[in-house]
């Protein structure tokens, strides 16, 4: 295991600040995500981490090692990339041993560990084929072993399941956290995809235009985020213009469209602010004259949309703010479009920042 910890990394392309004084740590044994749209600079971060990109300013320490200029093969980390970058000429057996061999081990050596992870991943009978004999997952899993029998100190993960299908990218999720948890290594994961943050870190760092957004645990990220870009991206969530005052009891009192609502969340002053609320926790009930004394909030039913397991719901508020709902089929009453209902936003609506 390593700890690493990045001082004020700075990366420049031209004008464009890809990295923009970034700081942070991650932890020894953590599975730490770097999440976050095309663009935003979790990539170039990984390489510098990786040692293919050196930083214009700023240090990178692995433990108490200054690495800002070592060399990508001296650091003691395996990379996964994207595409899995597999020797297209080699065998399973002979991509997985590249790594033994550049560094000079004794055949018999190699010979064992590269059988050790072979059966580890699955892959023992697979060890004479060429990668153009392999599946998406079986590809995966040796880019996988490949970068794990050398034992690195740190295991780097460039969005390597993008190129899965829907379900073997579920699987191989619980693959990757799994070995990351027996061989207690950290590791550092890239992906745009936010479930695949939410189900398989222990942090993630959401990144915006080269700097962190939001760094969180999982279930915190989604149910109490900072600012208006981390509500939407994780989970899209809605977010309404309320006018917010201080309430009593450590809570906000929010003016919306047609109703007066209170939220659990103390503030110092008043003024416009944006109130995040997740779809799933929205209950719909019918309209009543009691509406805003009971603190629900009006709206009039725009679609329905039948999903399965949930129904998916868009609402107009009064002043024509639209606001999504999903509601569990079990318990859904069918509501028809056009129909004048109530909202109850839930315990877990927040105010959230607008700055970036």
């Amino acid at each position: 295991m390593a700890r690493i910890t990045l001082e004020n990394i700075s990366k420049r392309y031209g004008d464009t600040a890809v990295i923009d004084s970034l700081s942070l740590t991650i932890e020894h044994g953590e599975f730490f995500t770097l999440l976050g749209p095309s663009g935003c600079g979790k990539t170039t971060l990984l390489r510098t981490i990786a040692g293919f990109i050196v930083p214009d300013g700023g240090r990178l320490l692995l433990d108490d090692e200054d690495i800002t200029r070592l060399p990508a093969h001296k650091r003691g980390t395996g990379m996964v990339f994207q595409d899995y970058a597999l020797f297209p000429d080699k065998s399973v057996f002979d991509n997985v041993a590249y790594g033994l061999r550049v560094r000079k081990l004794a055949a018999r050596e190699i010979q064992a560990r590269v059988g050790q992870m072979l059966e580890r991943m699955g892959l023992e009978g697979l060890a004479t084929r060429q990668p153009a004999e392999l599946s998406g997952g079986q590809r995966q899993r040796v880019a996988l072993a490949r970068a794990l029998v050398i034992e690195p100190r740190v295991l780097l993960m460039d969005e390597p399941l993008s190129n899965l299908d829907a379900k073997l990218r579920i699987q191989m999720r619980d693959v990757i956290r799994q070995l990351q948890r027996e061989l207690r290594i950290t590791a550092v994961f890239v992906t745009h995809d936010q479930e695949e943050a939410l189900s398989m870190s222990d942090r993630i760092a959401l990144l915006r235009q080269g700097r962190i957004d939001q760094l969180d645990t999982p279930a915190a990220l989604y149910t109490r985020p900072a600012t208006a870009y981390a509500a939407d991206f994780i989970g899209a969530a809605n977010l309404i213009r309320v006018l917010a005052r201080p309430g009593a009891l450590g809570q906000a009192r929010l003016e919306l469209p047609g109703a007066v609502i209170a939220a659990p969340q103390a503030i110092e002053r008043g003024g416009d602010a944006l109130l995040a609320v997740r779809p799933e926790t929205i209950e719909i009930d019918a309209a009543s004259d009691a509406a805003d004394a009971t603190g629900a909030v009006p709206a009039q039913v725009v679609l329905r949309r039948y999903v399965g397991y949930k129904v998916s719901y868009a609402l107009a508020l009064v002043d024509g703010t639209t606001v999504h709902a999903d509601i569990p089929a079990a318990a859904d009453r069918e509501w028809e479009e056009g129909a004048r209902v109530v909202l109850h936003l839930g315990a877990s609506c927040r105010l959230v920042s607008t700055e970036p």
